[in-house]
């Protein structure tokens, strides 16, 4: 007996070398995992169905790099240079753990909606963020954030070296140990950890070294920006008088544990050592478009064999936590870069966002397509909604050209977790959606009035006011 059945849907299993698709199947769900695929068995009973006639069926959407506790900074730092420390951090310093897991659950909700069953959610304060993520019902992947900026910070202008505290990072990686050990292959099988150190130009390479160590005693991955802007390399330089990739290939730190963010700065031969070495790679095209217009050299990585994974970054990057729209992005920003219509075509970029990113964070064996004994996270997507509709599958296939180009989110009809269904007609099922939302505006008014904002984003903010 089943415990759930999904029938008359068109399916897309991401298996092979393409989408895999169904054009009439169904999915069986005992527990927590797939029974089957496509054809009902003869005499297959379910405790209940779902009817998905008019619907595609797919694997859940995969974030492999988000930091959800910054949601309450939303649209507060864009349209400027320098983003993180004139835009981002003036902002950022007035929130407390309590307003970041305030904002978390809003993050979390969104990507729900919006297809996302796997987040690799990277940010401080992770245990208390999981509480939110255990609430929702999703797939986690996490990392405490880890670096050695010290916590009385000086004032820096454009361009200083930042100064290092040991005593701090040793602090938080003993955090992210307590977070493995409570966490990383407990039995909770929805939640699993990776380390984080925020990049290399946070941290120095005896914690990185240190964070390597754990990363192998755990058997996880380390999850970390790497070449994330010029900001970045400007660091590494002064200190190392190397550029990040350079030096922490000399390091050894560049293998297949590594999960390297962005590569926002990296010439085409830094990107091509990064694959060749087993790295994965998370492309977050929208963040990196929006903070700094440029778009990452995920097109040289993967000619380099790499694996790579999309991510939405943050809220006040991107201004969403969406997978659609990260797909959308990814694809025709790399269409202009190379000046070709055919490159990154919406097929691949579904992939990204599924099978070929759940092998980039290490969980290809678990999740990313619908295949039997993998777990069960699925969401229903209503093909008659206007976005979406019509569906032809002959003599072409246009469901998956618009599931990438087309739809933004809300085409999500029904979502399940681990054989949990969270999401129903729309419907959050385990929170309360409008309780985290009226939360999270209290939580927002309160640190915008806390920040101490300087010259730099008041005329930003005086610009767009003059605008309206």
């Amino acid at each position: 007996m089943l415990d759930l059945l999904i029938k008359n849907g068109v399916v897309i299993t991401m298996t092979g070398k393409g989408v895999g698709v169904i054009p009439r199947g169904s999915v069986g769900i005992k527990g927590n995992r797939i029974e089957f695929v496509g054809e009902i068995p003869t005499g297959c009973r379910a405790h209940r169905e779902i009817d998905a006639t008019n619907k595609a069926v797919m694997p859940g959407l995969i974030d492999a790099h988000i930091h959800s506790g910054l949601a309450l900074l939303r649209g507060l730092a864009q349209d400027t240079d320098h983003w993180m420390q004139k835009a981002l951090w003036p902002f950022a310093h007035a929130l407390t753990p309590e307003d970041d897991k305030i904002g978390s659950m809003v993050n979390i909700i969104e990507g729900v909606m919006a297809g996302t069953t796997t987040f690799c959610d990277y940010d401080s304060n992770m245990d208390s963020l999981l509480e939110n993520h255990m609430k929702v019902g999703t797939r986690a992947r996490v990392a405490e954030t880890i670096n050695e900026m010290p916590d009385d910070m000086p004032e820096l202008d454009i361009g200083d070296l930042y100064p290092l505290d040991q005593d701090s990072g040793q602090r938080l990686l003993d955090t992210s140990r307590k977070l493995l050990d409570k966490w990383h292959g407990s039995g909770q099988g929805r939640i699993t950890c990776m380390l984080g150190p925020q990049g290399p130009d946070m941290v120095s390479a005896q914690l990185l070294q240190q964070v390597f160590e754990l990363a192998e005693q755990y058997d996880t991955m380390v999850h970390m920006h790497v070449a994330q802007g010029d900001r970045e390399i400007d660091q590494m330089l002064k200190r190392y008088g190397k550029r990040s990739i350079p030096w922490l290939d000399e390091q050894g730190f560049i293998n297949q544990r590594l999960l390297a963010v962005h590569l926002t700065e990296a010439t085409d031969e830094e990107t091509r050592l990064v694959a060749q070495r087993g790295a994965s790679m998370v492309l977050c095209s929208g963040s990196i478009g929006i903070i700094d217009g440029i778009i990452p050299p995920a097109a040289t990585f993967l000619a380099g064999g790499g694996r790579l994974a999309l991510g939405s970054d943050q809220a006040p990057g991107n201004n969403c936590n969406n997978m659609f729209n990260e797909m959308k992005f990814t694809s025709i920003l790399n269409k202009c870069r190379a000046r070709d219509p055919r490159v990154f075509p919406a097929w691949q970029v579904l992939r990204m966002a599924t099978i070929d990113g759940a092998r980039a964070i290490g969980l290809e064996e678990e999740i990313g397509s619908l295949e039997p004994g993998k777990k069960a996270d699925i969401i229903v997507i209503d093909m008659d909604a206007p976005s979406l509709c019509p569906p032809i599958l002959e003599p072409v296939r246009n469901i998956v050209p618009n599931l990438v180009y087309s739809a933004n989110g809300s085409e999500v009809d029904t979502v399940v977790i681990d054989g949990q269904v969270i999401m129903e007609e729309r419907r959050l099922l385990t929170v309360d959606r409008q309780k985290a939302m009226a939360e999270a505006r209290t939580a927002a008014a309160a640190v915008a009035g806390r920040a101490k904002l300087g010259p730099d984003i008041l005329a930003v903010e005086m610009m767009a006011k003059d605008q309206l």
